[in-house]
C-alpha cells in the first residue's frame, strides 16, 4: 500500500493540500505545517508509523525569511521514507506547542531547542537545561542563533535544580561527574529506599563543545573532518552519515564498490566496539580473564584498521562521493585471514562467558528495559533490539546491505544479558557481512578518489546504522557549498533515558554493569 493512503487522513484532517507536501531524493517526504496543525500532524505520524521523534530541531532563518523554523522527523521503515514536518515560528514571539506530554521522545529535543534558540515549547513538563549548564551560561544566550555573540559577558543563570524523591528512608547517592576511569564526565544522582534504586537523575553536558555551531560556515571537506570527531568510537559512522547527506544534496551517484568498501569499514567499527564492550561488561562483574581476552581481540581489530587505512579508529577515509583509501587485493586477503583468526579467538571468549554460572547470574535479569518502555522512550539501535524492537537502518534503509544476507539480531528480555547477546551475535554477523562484501570488491575496482561533482544548495538527511544505533545528520548547504546548519543526532541522545529506567529496582553496585551494557557516548550526547 502506498504511504500516501496511510497518511491521507492525517493530511486531510489538518488542511494539508498538495502544495504543502513534497517528495525529495526518493526517501524524504516534507510537509509544511502551521502553528495550528503542527502538533496534530506530528501526533498522527507518530501513531501511524509507530516511530519515535527521530529528530526535532530548529533553524534560524530570520535573515532570509524573518522566521525560525522548527522541524520534526519521523521514520516510516515500512515505506522506506522519512517524514519531515516543518513549521515557521515568528521571531517576535518564538514558541510552539510542545509534543512531550504525548510523545516522550520529543522531551530532550524540545529542551535543547529552548536552550539553543530561545524558542519556547509551550506546556513542556520540564524546562531545565541539558547541556548549557546554569552555573556557566547566562540567561538569554542562545548559541545557535545566527547573531549569537560568543564574547558577551554576563552573570550565570544560577544553580541547577535536581528533582528530588522525598520520604522516610529515602536518601540520595551522588556519583560523578568525574569517574574512576577513562569514561567521560556525567553526574548520576541515585535515590534509594534501602538498597533498590527508585530514581536515577542524570546530568550531562560536561563535555559540550558546540559541534553544531562549529559546523556553521565550514566547507564540506572541513565539515566532514569535524563530523568524524563528534565521538571518538564512531568516527566512521558519523563521517558516513554526513557524507550521505551531502551526496543526496549534490545528486552524487556513488559507485557500488565504494558503498561496499564503506560498509566494510562500518562493520569493522562495529566489531571493535562490540568486543570492547563485551570485555567491559565482564570486568564490571569482576571477571577479569575474559575482559583481558576481549582487549586482545580489540587490539587485533585496531591494528587491522591501522594496516588497512592508516588509522586505528578509521579517520580520514570518507570524502564526498568516494573514499580516500582503496583496499588492494593483498589487503583484502589480509583482512580475510585476520577475520578467520579473530572469529576463532572470539568463539573462545564467548564460551568462557556463557559457561560461567556466576557471570550469567549477574547479567541475567539485571537492568531490564521492557519493550513498551523502550518504545515510549524512543530507544534506538542495539538497546532497542535487545528489548524486542526490530529496528536497524541496515534493514530498514538497506542500500548496499540489500545485496547481502544477514540476520537482524534481536532479543526480548531487555536485560544486560540480552544486550550482551546482541553484541555477541552482531560481532559474528559483522564478520559474515564483511566476507560477503569482500566478494563484491573482488569483482570490481574501487577508485580511491571521490566523484567530481559540483556542490549544490539544498538540505537533506544522511544516516548510518552505527554500532550503537542510528546516526542522523541533517545538513543545509548554501550556493557556495558552505554549511548553514547541521543537526546531528547520535543514538546516545535517544538512549540515556532508557538507562535511567533500566536501573530502577536494581542496586547501586549493579549500576556499572547496567551502564556498560548500554555504553552510551558522553561527547556524542553533549554536542
Amino acid at each position: 500500500m502506498d504511504y500516501k493512503v496511510i497518511i491521507k487522513d492525517v493530511l486531510e484532517n489538518n488542511d494539508i493540500g498538495p502544495g504543502d507536501i513534497s517528495e525529495c531524493y526518493g526517501d524524504e517526504v516534507r510537509i509544511n505545517a502551521t502553528a495550528l496543525n503542527f502538533k496534530n500532524i506530528c501526533l498522527g505520524l507518530h501513531k501511524i508509523n509507530r516511530s519515535p521523534v527521530m529528530m526535532l530541531f530548529a533553524s534560524d532563518e530570520r535573515a532570509g525569511r524573518g522566521v525560525f523554523v522548527v522541524t520534526a522527523v519521523f521514520m516510516a521503515a515500512k515505506y522506506k521514507k522519512w517524514f519531515f514536518v516543518n513549521m515557521d515560528v515568528k521571531k517576535e514571539s518564538p514558541a510552539f506547542d510542545s509534543l512531550s506530554k504525548e510523545i516522550y521522545s520529543a522531551t530532550f529535543f524540545e529542551r535543547e531547542i529552548k536552550e539553543m534558540f530561545g524558542i519556547e515549547p509551550k506546556d513542556h513538563p520540564d524546562m531545565r537545561r541539558l547541556n548549557l549548564h546554569d552555573e556557566v551560561w547566562p540567561e538569554g544566550a542562545y548559541p545557535l542563533r545566527k547573531d549569537f555573540n560568543a564574547g558577551a559577558k554576563s552573570e550565570s543563570a544560577g544553580a541547577y535544580e535536581f528533582k528530588r524523591i522525598e520520604g522516610e528512608g529515602v536518601f540520595e547517592v551522588p556519583v560523578g561527574p568525574v569517574h574512576a576511569g577513562i569514561i567521560g564526565p556525567g553526574h548520576f544522582r541515585f535515590s534509594v529506599a534501602g538498597e533498590p534504586i527508585i530514581n536515577l537523575e542524570t546530568r550531562l553536558g560536561f563535555t559540550h563543545r558546540g559541534v553544531e555551531k562549529l559546523m556553521e560556515g565550514k566547507d564540506v571537506p572541513g565539515a566532514i573532518r569535524i563530523a568524524e570527531c563528534v565521538t571518538g568510537d564512531s568516527c566512521f559512522g558519523h563521517s558516513l552519515a554526513f557524507s550521505h547527506a551531502v551526496e543526496k544534496i549534490c545528486g552524487a551517484k556513488v559507485p557500488e564498490g565504494v558503498l561496499a568498501a564503506r560498509a566494510i569499514f562500518l562493520e569493522l567499527e562495529r566489531m571493535y566496539n562490540h568486543v570492547a564492550d563485551i570485555g567491559g561488561i565482564a570486568i564490571d562483574v569482576g571477571f577479569s580473564f575474559p575482559s583481558n581476552h576481549a582487549a586482545m581481540i580489540k587490539e587485533t581489530m585496531l591494528a587491522l584498521n591501522q594496516k588497512l587505512t592508516g588509522s586505528r579508529y578509521l579517520k580520514n577515509i570518507n570524502e564526498i562521493g568516494g573514499i580516500k583509501k582503496n583496499l588492494s587485493a593483498e589487503e583484502r586477503s589480509y583482512l580475510r585471514k585476520t577475520l578467520v583468526q579473530v572469529l576463532k579467538d572470539f568463539k573462545d571468549l564467548k564460551t568462557t562467558l556463557l559457561d560461567s554460572v556466576s557471570f550469567m547470574d549477574r547479567a541475567d535479569s539485571t537492568g531490564v528495559l521492557r519493550k513498551k518502555t523502550a518504545e515510549d522512550l524512543g530507544v534506538v539501535g542495539l538497546a532497542a533490539r535487545a528489548s524486542g524492537i526490530p529496528m536497524d537502518l541496515r534493514k530498514d534503509f538497506p542500500g548496499i546491505y540489500d545485496k547481502i544476507k544477514f540476520n537482524l539480531m534481536k532479543q526480548d528480555n531487555g536485560d544486560a544479558l540480552a544486550r550482551l547477546n546482541v553484541r555477541l551475535s552482531e560481532f559474528e554477523g559483522s564478520a559474515g557481512i564483511i566476507m560477503q562484501l569482500l566478494d563484491k570488491l573482488d569483482l570490481q575496482a574501487v577508485e580511491p578518489s571521490g566523484a567530481k561533482m559540483s556542490i549544490k544548495a539544498g538540505s537533506a538527511l544522511g544516516y548510518a546504522e552505527g554500532w550503537r544505533g542510528a546516526i542522523l545528520y541533517w545538513v543545509k548547504l548554501n550556493e557556495e557549498g558552505i554549511v548553514e546548519r547541521c543537526k546531528i543526532v547520535d543514538p546516545s541522545f535517544h538512549n540515556w533515558a532508557g538507562l535511567s529506567f533500566a536501573v530502577l529496582g536494581n542496586i547501586i553496585p549493579d549500576f556499572p554493569l547496567c551502564n556498560k551494557s548500554f555504553n552510551l557516548s558522553y561527547p556524542g550526547n553533549d554536542l
